[in-house]
């Protein structure tokens, strides 16, 4: 008996001692932290999202969120009741977004500001501040996957009306147009290896060109120095030209004389050759006219009226 009561009052002894021990362990590690309290409002889903979620600013975890309920007083509003470390740089510029831990689904509040140094967000039990809700990476990912996907539909609808038996008719003549292109632009190097072989002659032949022009520019270039000199010969002072214009003046000179004194003797001689130009014209015209006369001689006048042999002309 005696033995009975001293293991079980050594058994009370033991579990006392381990209870005190795990209290006095828990109240040198209770949290000394002073949280004060922010509330988030949104009308965005929070799929995830759980009381005792961890809140983090900047990827720090400075509190968790306590209650989650819809705003009685506006309809379809949540409000997101958030502890947070008092010592924490919570500002007007803050901002909640969604953040999810891994695969695991399971959210958290995620604190971000816009830039530093905006004046302390003031908050306490009897005004509670409230941080904004922006969309986070999934409500994002889901809106663009939407806009995806329209578009998505757009594009599916164009190939749809691209693909049409008339647009498909319209490619494939356009394929074979330019299969026959192809076709035209392979039998252009075959006509071009004659040109090809030809070339190196053209290109000597046009070497052996412009050498001649070569020369010919050369040549023209020692004319043309040549005719500058006569030029210049010609026109230089008692050259040819000149001497030739004073030749001239004398010889007008000389002329205008000549005519003045030997004008009548010509003029006489012009007149006699005129009547000699005249003989010799009406013995031409009468030989003409009479070849015979050069054997019988020139025929006598016709009588005239009271003659003998007159004889009237008839009617």
């Amino acid at each position: 008996m005696e033995n009975r009561s001293h293991a079980l009052m050594t058994g009370i002894f033991t579990i006392a001692l381990l209870v005190a021990t795990v209290l006095i362990g828990l109240w040198f590690n209770r949290d000394k932290t002073e949280l004060v309290p922010y509330e988030i409002v949104t009308t965005q889903s929070i799929p995830g999202l759980n009381p005792q979620a961890t809140v983090r600013y900047r990827g720090l975890e400075i509190g968790r969120v306590d209650t989650i309920i819809f705003d009685p007083r506006v309809t379809g509003q949540i409000l997101i009741r958030l502890s947070v470390d008092e010592a924490s740089p919570i500002t007007s510029t803050t901002y909640a977004s969604l953040g999810y831990q891994g695969v695991t689904g399971i959210a958290f509040i995620q604190l971000n500001d816009e830039r530093t140094g905006s004046p302390r967000l003031k908050t306490g039990s009897d005004a509670i501040a409230r941080i904004p809700l922006r969309p986070g990476l999934l409500d994002q990912l889901e809106d663009r996957g939407l806009a995806i996907l329209v578009k998505a539909e757009q594009i599916t609808t164009s190939l749809d009306e691209l693909l049409s038996p008339e647009n498909r008719a319209t490619m494939l003549g356009a394929f074979e147009s330019v299969d026959r292109a192809a076709d035209a632009y392979a039998a252009i190097p075959q006509r071009l290896d004659p040109v090809l072989d030809r070339l190196p002659s053209l290109i000597t032949k046009v070497d052996r060109s412009m050498d001649s022009i070569d020369t010919l520019a050369t040549s023209a270039t020692s004319m043309t120095r040549n005719y500058d000199n006569l030029a210049t010969r010609l026109q230089a002072p008692d050259g040819p030209i000149e001497r030739l214009n004073s030749t001239i003046g004398a010889l007008g000179a000389a002329t205008s004389e000549l005519e003045l004194e030997t004008l009548p003797h010509v003029v006489q001689m012009t007149d006699e050759a005129r009547a000699s130009l005249r003989a010799v014209r009406r013995t031409a015209n009468s030989f003409s006219d009479r070849p015979q006369s050069i054997l019988f001689g020139t025929p006598g006048d016709a009588p005239g009226p009271g003659e003998p042999g007159f004889a009237p002309p008839t009617k």
